[in-house]
Order: C-alpha cells, then structure tokens, then sequence
C-alpha cells in the first residue's frame, strides 16, 4: 500500500465511542479554564497586581488551557476517565489556599459571600461563555485534526464510518452549533426594524470567504495526492462548503419565519428527514450510491454524503438560533444565571431521553447522514459544553468576590448597578496602569481571528502531513510535533491580537 492509503485505511472504518466518555472529555476543558483563572487570581492575592508578563501570559494560558487537552487525547487517554477528577481536584487546594490566605480586612462569613455573590450583578449584554465556547470547539478541532494522523490518538476518538460517537463528530456539529449563537439574526435586537431579507443579504456578502477556502482546499488536496476520507464528505465537498451553504439557507428560513419559532422549523426539519431516510431508498443510496456498489459516478453521488447532509446540519442550526435567543434574554444577576443553568441541565436531560428513544426507534447516531439522533446528540452536548463554561464563569466570580480587585480575562466582571448596555462581540483588552499594557488572552486572541486560526491549523496539519511519517511515530516525537503546532498556531494568533490585527475581508 502507498503512504496515502495507509493514511486513509488508518482513518476509516471505525466506530466512534461512548457518550460518557465524550462527557468526560469534554469537561476538561471547563476545568482548565477554571484552573487559569484561579492562577490568576491567587497570584494577584500573592503581588497585589495582574499577571502583566504577556511572554508569562502566554506560556501560562497554553500550558494550562491547550496542553492538557493534548496529553488526554493522546498518551493519557487510558486514564481520561480520572482527568477530571485529578484538575478538579487541583482546583479545588488553589481554591482552599485562596480562601485561607485572603487579606484580613476582607474577610466575611461565608453565609455572607454566598448572599452577595446571589445578588452581583453581572453585564447582561456580554457572556463570555459564548465566546469561550466558540474558541475551544475551534481549538479542540485543530488538536484532532492533526492528532487523528497519529498511532496514539485513540481510534475511537476519529470519525466512525456510518454509525457511532466519536470526539470528531461532534465537533462538526459544535462548529455549527457555536457559528448559530452569534449569528446576525440572534444579535440584532429589532428585526422588525430591518428589511426582512436583509440578513440573507449580509450572509451572501459574509459567505464567500468560505466558499473560496472550500474550493482551496479542494484544489491543493487533489494537486498533490494528500490522503482523504471519501465517506465523510465525499469525493468534492468538504466542511467549508457545509458551512456556507448551511449559513445560506438558515438565513433564507429566518426571513421567512419568525426566528422565534427556530426550533419548531428545526424540528419538523429533522423529524421530516428522518421519515425519508426511513421510508425512501435516501438512506441506502446515501450509504452505497444509487447502483448500490458504492459509485462515485456523477456530482450527485460523487458528493450524496456533503449534500444530503446538509438537511440535518441545517436543523442543528436552527434549532441553535432558538438557543443564542433564549441565552441573550436579559440576565442581570449570579441568580438568573443560576436559574437559566437549571433550565440548560434540564433541556439537556430531556435531549438526552429524546436521543435514547430516536436510537431506539429510528436510528443510531450516524454524522454521515446527519440524521435525527445526530441532532439530538450534537444539541445535548453542545448544551451540556456550553454550560460547563458558564459554571466555570460563575465560580470564578465567587472567587473574585473573595480578593477584592482581581481580575480574569474573558471572564464576568461584577458591576455595581443593572446595565443594559452591550459590550463588544470580542472582549476588550483594559489599558494597564501606569503605561504598561495588560497581558493578552489567548482566548481573547483566537476568537479575534477564529477563521484564519482553523485556515492555519489545516494548512499546517497539511505540511506536517507531507513532512511527516505519522502512522510509524514514537510517542514523545507526537507530543513534541503536536505542542509545537498547537503553540505555533496560537503564537501567530497572539501576535496578531497584539498589533490589533483582524484578517477579515468582507
């Protein structure tokens, strides 16, 4: 066999894992961010001022937010079930020594604390959540996507071939999930306003980055041989293309229907879908083409898995935009956040109980087709995702409240009285005092250039691809290639956000 369909044959027909073990893993990411930000705030109780070292800054947010997540998708994906506990478990003695060693002066019962931190106030126009959300998901892909091609990324995490869980497939469907909640037509706050199709328009405009990048990719995969897997997309189309042409259509149905009934539009979506793959020969010819020998004749089967696929994508869109509404309803206190994180867990139980019946009697979870218990799934954790971010948020404004003048990037800031007004989509960077400039988030940096981060992250798994035999590697050479381009792709990032620098061009 040639290196091309090693690689191919090392990427194909697998059958993804369990649903626990993607709970688990994707918990870490809430606890690392929650680790940082109590790092922070213990080394402000220890100086009495920021971490103002952007070199520090940096080496602090990668070694704590991206390095972990390396290590537990690969050499410490045996023990991933004990991950969580063991941060956690860390968090919890820096949280200790921040409580035991708080100044004198500050010091108040805890009954007290806790009352106050029920009462804060919070900015309801900003929730960074969103944005932390948005970034790991992109951040997750770019590890994957490149450690797939290693020997010591489980199998199980890569895409399964026609039914199953894997890691990578649900991260397709989190990008979708994660592009819907700040989509134009969930940030506007009067459509009525606005022409109806106005939105449509935009995403016409905003669209074509996409496409372009979708016929790059396309172009330079064929030139030179690189190795693909034919049955996740098919033979031309590939995840740039979902996504614009997804975008598209969501736009066109919002300007049709009140986008307040997304997910009833979202829902009769999947469910009509599922009845066609059941009823019709779409199921078969999806999966073996329409001479039932798995031909590629023709664009239609050349690409069925890329265009079929898109009905369930869409519906995931959709019923995301009822999501980003229901999250950018006015919150202005810790209560009313803990309020809606107890509506989340239950939407999320009820998703869960849907998804166990839709595998029961309809059909197995399949990202191939997109089907209905792909749905339900995707939206079960991607809700269940987000709201390990606002967990984390929400203690670390606890925490805050214990050392009076602590600060977290992309983080909540208590505020003294209900705001109504909104803040920036990307968090600003505050001026330093004294003249020094404050140490930039590697959160903050990414989501400033989320598109070009993912166009870098392809094109270096490409040239590590090509410079490399990755099947045959050693386990310590796969950690040192895999830190080295994980760092080299936020470096570029953080250099950009320092200069202030957003790569957009529509």
């Amino acid at each position: 066999m040639s290196q091309k369909q090693l690689k191919e044959a090392f990427i194909s027909n697998l059958n993804g894992t369990s649903l626990l073990e993607i709970t688990v893993g994707l918990s870490l990411a809430p606890l690392c961010l929650l680790c940082r930000g109590l790092l922070l705030i213990l080394y402000y109780l220890h100086y009495g001022k920021p971490l103002s070292s952007r070199k520090y800054s940096l080496l602090l947010d990668f070694l704590v937010l991206v390095s972990p997540l390396l290590f537990s998708c690969t050499v410490l994906s045996p023990i991933i079930f004990f991950m969580p506990a063991i941060i956690a478990a860390f968090c919890a003695g820096i949280f200790f020594k921040i409580y035991s060693q708080r100044k004198h002066e500050t010091r108040v019962p805890f009954r007290q604390i806790v009352k106050d931190f029920q009462k804060t106030y919070l900015d309801p126009g900003y929730i960074p959540a969103i944005t932390v959300f948005r970034v790991y998901v992109n951040v997750l892909t770019s590890i994957s996507i490149l450690a797939v091609d290693f020997p010591q990324y489980p199998r199980r995490f890569a895409k399964a071939e026609t039914y199953g869980t894997g890691v990578m497939d649900f991260g397709v469907g989190a990008f979708i999930f994660g592009n819907a909640l700040v989509c134009p037509e969930v940030r506007q706050k009067s459509p009525v306003t606005q022409p109806k199709f106005s939105s449509l328009a935009r995403q016409f405009v905003s669209v074509w980055p996409l496409i372009f990048l979708g016929v790059g990719r396309l172009l330079s995969v064929k030139s030179i041989e690189y190795h693909e897997h034919t049955s996740e997309y098919g033979v031309h189309w590939n995840f740039f293309f979902t996504l614009a042409f997804v975008r598209l259509a969501a736009s066109l149905l919002l300007a049709v229907f009140p986008r307040n009934t997304s997910w009833i539009v979202a829902i009769n979506l999947a469910v009509l879908y599922q009845l066609v793959l059941n009823t019709t020969s779409l199921k078969m010819f999806i999966l073996h083409g329409s001479n039932g020998r798995d031909t590629r004749d023709g664009f239609l089967n050349a690409n069925r898995e890329g265009l079929l696929s898109l009905f369930g994508y869409l519906a995931i869109y959709m019923a995301s935009v009822q999501v980003g509404l229901c999250l950018l309803q006015f919150r202005n206190s810790v209560k009313g956040w803990l309020e809606a994180v107890c509506f989340l867990l239950l939407t999320v139980l009820l998703l869960f109980i849907f998804l166990h019946v839709s595998q029961a009697y309809a059909d197995p979870v399949s990202r191939r087709m997109a089907n209905l218990s792909y749905c339900i799934w995707v939206l079960a954790h991607s809700l269940t995702f987000f709201i390990g971010f606002v967990v984390t948020d929400l203690t670390l404004v606890f925490t805050k409240l214990l050392v009076k003048g602590s600060s977290v990037p992309c983080c909540w800031d208590a505020v003294k009285l209900p705001k109504a007004c909104k803040k920036p989509e990307t968090e600003g960077v505050p001026v330093g005092r004294g003249g020094k400039l404050p140490p930039i988030c590697l959160i903050s940096a990414i989501n400033k250039n989320q598109l070009l981060f993912f166009l870098l992250a392809n094109i270096t798994t490409g040239a590590v691809n090509i410079l490399i035999d990755t099947i045959h590697s050693k386990a310590a050479f796969t950690l040192c290639i895999l830190h080295l381009y994980m760092f080299f792709n936020c470096f570029v990032m953080y250099i950009l956000h320092a200069k202030n620098i957003v790569l957009k061009f529509w």
